[in-house]
This record gives structure tokens, sequence and C-alpha cells, in this order.
């Protein structure tokens, strides 16, 4: 049975140029959830999100703000206005850089999902030891990140589908675990590590997929978008 509890998969649209995202796009003729990184969101700027919003599509904007909380609170208000339906801060800024960037968005939007970066999930324990120095276990790293989240008031984080439960568990099951590295079981793991299938990260608690290269660069992205739907809503 299909679960329409949850939300689409959210295509990460990692190209170049705003050309690409319309052609690309122009192959469904159903609403999506798009995910639009620093790529080409520094290329492009508001006038691409105005168009993927004017074609009904919901948008996570991903550019993961990470700076002095007044900076990030006047970017935050900023990105508010574009009424995207989710953005993000890297919890590694810190509790008051978050709180900061809650009000900003805030001051001019109340719909808007706010949710955190916790680790990449590029990120290894062994890069996180050695490369951050941070000597816990990724699990523990991605927790604390996550409390500190929850307490400055913020929606819910991006992790890795490993992560999922024990986060649920925790923090509870409204807290929003947005989920990258979603891999089918016959795709390559490219650069990504921590790593699910849809299937598998639905029964591990993720809220949300982010899936890219598997659809992008599939030779039928509305064929391969359809069999991750189907295997991510059960």
């Amino acid at each position: 049975m299909t679960n329409t509890n949850l939300p689409l998969p959210i295509i990460a649209l990692d190209f170049a140029t705003a050309e690409e995202v319309e052609n690309f796009l122009d192959l469904f003729d159903e609403p999506l959830y798009i995910k639009i990184g620093m790529e080409l969101y520094y290329q492009t700027g508001p006038e691409l999100i105005n168009r993927i919003k004017e074609r009904g599509h919901h948008l996570f904007l991903d550019l993961k703000l990470h700076d002095i909380p007044n900076t990030v609170k006047q970017a935050m208000a900023g990105l508010g206005r574009l009424n995207v339906d989710l953005v993000n801060v890297h919890a590694a800024g810190g509790t008051e850089m978050m709180r900061q960037a809650v009000e900003g968005l805030r001051s001019v939007n109340k719909d808007t999902k706010i949710i955190a970066v916790t680790q990449l999930t590029s990120t290894t324990e062994e890069m996180l030891n050695k490369e951050q120095n941070i000597q816990t276990s990724i699990e523990e790293a991605v927790l604390n990140y996550a409390k500190l989240t929850k307490q400055a008031g913020l929606d819910g984080v991006v992790c890795s589908p490993l992560e999922a439960k024990l986060l649920t568990d925790e923090l509870g099951s409204d807290f929003l675990k947005v989920t990258p590295g979603i891999r089918p079981a016959d795709y390559a793991q490219d650069d990504q590590k921590r790593i699910t299938t849809p299937d598998d990260a639905r029964k591990l608690g993720s809220t949300h997929i982010v899936v890219g290269r598997p659809i992008t660069q599939s030779d039928d992205p509305v064929a391969s978008y359809h069999q991750i739907k189907e295997s991510w809503l059960g």
C-alpha cells in the first residue's frame, strides 16, 4: 500500500544551467519536489527559483548557510521572501546562529521549513576523527548536532538514513530527517559513503529522501523517478 503521508522524493537538480533544469522539468507532467543547491543558485539566483515555483513544484533551497549569526539572520530573511518549501543552515555554525536563522526566516515567512545539516553523507568516521578532530562516532556527532538544532527551534536536520532511527528515538517522529545518499540497490555509490535504498530509508525513519544522479543521469529519468518513488512510498 502506498504511504500517502510521506512527501515525494526530492530530486537534486545538480545541473550547471537554468536551461538544463527547464529541459529536465519538461520531461514530467506532474508536480515534483526538487532541490536547488549552490551550483545553480549562485549562477541563476532567485529568477530560476521563481520560474520553478510558477510551474507548481515544491522546492528545497539547499545553501547550507554558515556564518556569524547576524549575517545568517539577514540572509535567511531574504531567502524567506522566495517562499520555497524548505531551506537549511549548517549546524556547525552553532546554536545562536541557528536561532538567528529561524528568527530571520520567521520575520517574513511562517510556512517555510528550516533544517540544519549535521554531517554530510560523504563524510566517513575516519574523516570525522582525523580531519574535523571530532573524537566520537559519527552517530554521536550527528545526534549532538541534531539535539542542538531542535533546541534552537528548527524543524529538523539533514542526516544519512543510517542515523534516522536514532534521531527518531531521541527527538521524536515529527522532527524532520531529510536524507541524501539514496541509491537504488543496483546503482553505483559515487562519492556518497553512508547510503541506503529508498525502501530502507523509509523503514529506518527518514521523513524525506533526496535523490540526484540516479534520476538526473538516467537514460529514462521519468521511469527512474517513478521506480524510486514507488520504492520510497512503499
